[in-house]
């Protein structure tokens, strides 16, 4: 189980770290299983409530980002909420060859 509130540096560090190591297992399951049986998500144009809506999106993501990868960073931490900046790559299979992508953003997570 991963460090749980209230975060100092060393169990927000190890918190950030696992869910970076979830994330780039690309196993939806795990992945959700980090996240509340009713939280929300908003990823773009696209807003999820839920576990089960979290791991069909990711099926979803995952059967067309191929060879992603996730890395993450610690911003900040203060009692129970993280924020931190990731940057994510994958590729995708086209007719006309291969594209690849990447993104850097960030977002703040309150946790129980």
């Amino acid at each position: 189980m991963p460090p749980l509130p209230s975060f100092t540096a060393e169990t927000a560090l190890a918190r950030v770290r696992a869910a970076e190591a979830a994330w780039n297992t690309r196993d939806p399951e795990r992945v959700a299983l980090a996240y509340s049986e009713d939280s929300e998500w908003r990823n773009r144009d696209v807003f999820l409530t839920g576990r089960a809506a979290i791991v069909a999106f990711l099926r979803d993501k995952w059967r067309r980002e191929h060879g992603y990868r996730l890395r993450k960073e610690l911003w900040a931490y203060t009692g129970n909420r993280i924020a931190v900046g990731f940057a994510y790559e994958w590729y995708t299979t086209r007719a006309s060859g291969t594209a690849a992508s990447a993104t850097r953003t960030g977002s703040s997570t309150r946790t129980a």
